[in-house]
């Protein structure tokens, strides 16, 4: 389809806006096909006549608020739709307290990257799914704050779980009678807890929290390192920050921190990782553009271009803009951002202002070419979509979305797109390939077939990132391989 143009050009003016918080998943999920579904009881379709967007009368800063919206975001993501989005739809129709907002979000990723276990248990405890979706959901959510590991310290006392999520449940209409049977399954699940959990941990469902096609996929790809990425990947990203070295240095933006009573460590050229995770709005520097956040996996890209004052840069792929700011904080270039999503690409936008370095940015196709003006580029960012295996810690929704089919439609465009960029590079130039997917499908297969078709010279770069999680090394999974074009 061809995409209509649009170009802007940005000049640098002060201005707060929102961080790029991390890679954006490849394009809108699709609902699981039934064969490829997670072994999960329930179909999750979303019927018109239930009330989804009713707004409870629940007291606005609620744990039971908070347990009804995280479960209906959670039956959303089941239907088909991305948490991001759902939970934006939730907060709209609750018209959620920025508190509210708060815990919703919080239960909601929780209930994601536990969703397989609570699933097996509910099938312990229930003869059959609980209907509609939402009641599902909410029970899942309910015993994902009961499930607490030995060790950790309860957001709530169990008490308080099971009294907040019968009053959810009783407090929507489409399965207020069901209440009783919420307190029911609850309380089983407080006496029951040590054997419902080890019949449940026989199923790889409940032990790994991914469906059975992902587990296979990262056993074969990885045979001896399978175990430690599906556990990464169930881990809460940190907040990494990437210093702006234009404007400060790692020694000074520490101290900077320190001032606040904040503490980071260092586990990259420009990259921090948080102690502990705040909101951007109260990151000293944040909004004068001294940091923004990236994973320390995605702050190799830019160095990797070998980038020189006065190139003419490409970012295909580019929102929410992390990389092409990273790009403009190396060098002086004439740097094109493009991305089939308006907006999305205002989010570059935003990200770019806020740090006060000018882009031109387009809308268009990476795969087409009616948006490019002809001119030949000295380097390009090729950061394809793909089925972001290797950031689901980051979302964690992305393993119930993807289908195992879809690592060869995703393989299919970036095959399109990085022959079509190809075209757009100069001779002599760089074009710098990368995946934030685990699966070699994705990746080295892609990169060995591209290089073979185009007789590229492949140089060095790291290939592939499996999740990292450590005190001098944290990051998610990203594969990069760097092309030359002959200069004949």
């Amino acid at each position: 389809m061809t995409q209509k143009r649009q170009t802007l050009t940005l000049k640098p003016k002060p201005r707060a806006a929102q961080a790029a918080t991390g890679r954006r998943p490849a394009p809108a999920a699709r609902p699981a096909a039934q064969q490829e579904a997670p072994r999960l009881r329930q179909s999750y379709e979303v019927k018109p006549h239930l009330q989804q967007d009713y707004r409870p009368a629940l007291a606005p800063d609620s744990l039971a608020l908070a347990l009804l919206g995280a479960a209906n975001a959670v039956a959303r993501v089941r239907a088909g739709v991305n948490l991001p989005q759902a939970l934006a739809e939730v907060f709209n129709a609750y018209q959620a307290t920025p508190q509210a907002r708060g815990a919703i979000q919080d239960i909601a990723y929780r209930t994601m990257r536990k969703l397989g276990r609570s699933e097996v248990l509910l099938g312990l405890m229930t003869a059959k799914a609980p209907e509609p979706p939402m009641l599902s959901s909410l029970l899942a959510a309910a015993l994902v704050l009961l499930d607490v590991p030995e060790g950790e310290v309860a957001s709530y006392e169990a008490f308080t779980v099971v009294d907040q999520a019968v009053t959810a449940a009783a407090a929507h209409p489409d399965f207020a009678h069901a209440k009783a049977m919420v307190n029911a399954v609850l309380r089983r699940f407080l006496r029951e807890r040590q054997a419902l959990l080890a019949e449940a941990l026989r199923q790889p469902l409940a032990q790994w929290n991914y469906p059975e096609w992902w587990i296979d996929a990262t056993r074969a790809a990885y045979p001896d390192q399978w175990q430690a990425i599906l556990a990464a990947g169930n881990e809460h990203p940190p907040l990494t920050l990437r210093v702006n070295r234009r404007k400060t240095s790692i020694e000074d933006y520490l101290a900077r921190l320190a001032q606040a009573g904040m503490q980071a460590d260092v586990i990259g050229p420009s990259a921090l990782r948080l102690s502990q995770a705040v909101n951007v709005a109260h990151i000293p520097g944040f909004a004068e553009g001294l940091v923004s956040v990236q994973d320390a996996g995605a702050q190799l890209a830019a160095p990797l271009l070998d980038l020189a004052d006065g190139m003419r840069v490409l970012d295909a792929c580019a929102a929410p803009g992390g990389k092409s700011g990273h790009i403009l904080e190396l060098a002086d270039v004439d740097l094109t951002a493009v991305d089939c999503d308006p907006k999305r690409l205002a989010r570059v936008g935003e990200n770019l202002q806020r740090l006060g370095l000018p882009a031109t940015l387009v809308a268009g196709q990476a795969q087409d070419r009616d948006w490019w003006d002809g001119r030949q580029y000295d380097r390009i960012l090729a950061d394809v979509p793909c089925t972001a295996s290797g950031i689901v810690r980051r979302h964690p929704d992305i393993r119930w979305l993807r289908r195992r089919s879809d690592t060869h439609q995703l393989a299919t465009l970036s095959f399109k797109i990085l022959d079509n960029l190809w075209q757009m590079l100069r001779p002599d130039g760089k074009l710098l390939f990368v995946t934030c997917s685990l699966w070699p499908q994705e990746s080295e297969a892609q990169a060995a077939a591209f290089a073979v078709r185009h007789n590229a010279i492949r140089l060095d770069a790291p290939g592939q990132l499996l999740p990292t999680i450590g005190a001098s090394r944290d990051h998610d999974g990203l594969f990069y391989a760097l092309f030359q074009k002959s200069a004949a």
